[in-house]
């Protein structure tokens, strides 16, 4: 029967599906976007290696004015102090030394490149960061050791130079006026939302070959990444490395690090209260576009009791119960909000494909998500069809009888 009455008023029922659709698609919007917000940032943190510590003259910015002053005269760290970490550090599983130098040219042929990254990694920097190589491989011992003249292509060059990871294997292009031979060639990653290095737009060489470029303490801020072994806590770790660098530096018991141990770990419970304020917020926006719909709704169900008050009155005169009037308006208000929330859903699903299909930003629908809608669409149903179904169980059958 709420089914059917639907059905009869096509035009009062599209205008009450649409307040109820706008305001599920509000509230279903902030949730996708916040949700998929912190997932793709949670996955470019993971890339950067949450169990990773970045050895670095510099800390990474906090809350308040940086105090650059204080870490300008730091010393950079050094390549010998890598083997150092190797051999003391007992919690770590990989160590790397690193730097990178933006603006470069990639040349090949008459063809070139502009602004690329020159990343000079050292031996183990794949088993610390997650690099997609697609064709090719990752440098040898013995090409890392000798500082041979080869290199790993992001997409960005490879595809802006030879269109295709196959073509691209074996060439040589110039870097920096220096022939390099290509060995492999990288996955398209998209931008990171956090800032974390653009593997699209780098070339990577090895460490030894690349300082023969470029005066890493001059140009390059180069920085150590140390991988903690599964066992190993990220505390365990900063304590081991605080030990060997200070002894490394030869400073005194009273005085304060020289240099800065980052970590993605704290940029994580950063996340989570940052996160937590957004959802809260875009809760309360998206409830009044809910409460929108609700109005709409319950003005509608009273419109539709008035309507049919002397077919009321006819039931209630045959044997119809106050249970029994009150269910079949409650249901159909259940039903339109049901159905406005299923559209409402359905916007944010067609939406969430084609951001995903033509940008780098991932969107995910959740099955929570769809859940909570669905749930939310019902809830409001029952609040906003409650009285109008109240009202008409208590509807005297003779008076409704008599009504116009």
């Amino acid at each position: 029967m709420a089914l059917q009455e639907l059905r009869v008023n096509k035009l009062r029922t599209f205008l009450s599906l649409l307040g109820i659709t706008i305001g599920i698609f509000c509230i279903i919007s902030v949730f996708t976007l916040t949700d998929s917000l912190e997932r793709n940032i949670r996955a470019d943190l993971a890339d950067l290696g949450d169990d990773v510590i970045y050895v670095q003259k510099w800390p990474w910015g906090g809350d308040g004015e940086y105090p650059w002053w204080k870490y300008m005269n730091r010393p950079e760290p050094e390549y010998k102090e890598l083997k150092l970490l190797q051999d003391k550090v007992q919690g770590a599983s990989y160590a790397s030394f690193n730097f990178d130098v933006g603006g470069r040219r990639v040349e090949y042929g008459d063809d070139y490149m502009e602004g690329a990254t020159m990343m000079a990694v050292s031996n183990d920097y794949n088993q610390i960061q997650a690099l997609s190589i697609i064709d090719g491989r990752y440098f040898a011992n013995a090409e890392s050791n000798s500082g041979t003249n080869v290199a790993i292509l992001g997409y960005t060059l490879w595809n802006g130079l030879f269109g295709s990871a196959e073509a691209t294997i074996g060439k040589t292009v110039k870097v920096m006026g220096r022939d390099v031979k290509v060995i492999g060639v990288l996955k398209r990653k998209g931008e990171s939302m956090i800032g974390g290095p653009s593997f699209d737009n780098a070339i990577i060489v090895p460490y030894r070959f690349g300082r023969t470029l470029v005066d890493e303490r001059r140009n390059g801020d180069p920085y150590i990444l140390v991988k903690a072994k599964p066992t190993v806590s990220l505390d365990q770790l900063k304590d081991e490395i605080r030990g060997v660098m200070r002894a490394s530096h030869r400073l005194k018991p009273t005085v304060e690090d020289d240099f800065a141990m980052n970590e993605i770990s704290s940029a994580n419970e950063s996340l989570n209260s940052m996160f937590g304020v957004i959802n809260g917020t875009g809760g309360v926006i998206a409830l009044f576009a809910l409460l929108v719909g609700g109005f709409g709704i319950a003005n509608i169900m009273f419109v539709t009791v008035k309507e049919r008050t002397n077919i009321i009155g006819l039931k209630k005169a045959i044997g119809a119960r106050r249970g029994t009037i009150m269910l079949e308006f409650l249901i159909e208000a259940i039903m339109l909000c049901l159905i406005g929330g299923l559209l409402g859903i359905l916007l944010v699903f067609i939406i969430a494909l084609l951001i995903t299909a033509v940008s780098s930003f991932h969107l995910y629908m959740t099955m929570g998500n769809i859940i909570f809608g669905l749930t939310v669409s019902a809830v409001v149903g029952m609040i906003a069809g409650f009285i109008p179904a109240y009202f008409a169980s208590k509807l005297d059958p003779v008076v409704a009888i008599r009504s116009n």
